[in-house]
């Protein structure tokens, strides 16, 4: 059934790789958001914004507070494989 399955399931060649591709992304979207060098950078801007009286120190601390528990918080993780990822 391998080729008739193959021959049957080529219709769906394209969806299976807009779906890979949005996996890939999500997965470095994630990375990047949870990355502490990405969390340090936004805390630098919100001091430098604070500093540049952009923002008021109930915003600063807002926001500063939102970033942490961020970093704090484990990085969801990645669902498991699905059966036909196993068998490749």
């Amino acid at each position: 059934m391998g080729v008739v399955g193959a021959i049957l399931g080529l219709p769906l060649a394209p969806v299976r790789g807009v779906l890979a591709v949005a996996e890939l992304i999500r997965r470095q979207v994630d990375a990047e958001l949870y990355h502490p060098a990405s969390v340090r950078r936004e805390l630098e801007a919100v001091d430098e914004a604070r500093a540049a009286g952009e923002i008021s120190p109930e915003e600063e601390a807002e926001t500063q507070q939102r970033v942490l528990d961020r970093l704090t918080a484990s990085a969801p993780r990645s669902p498991e494989p699905r059966r036909n990822e196993e068998e490749r």
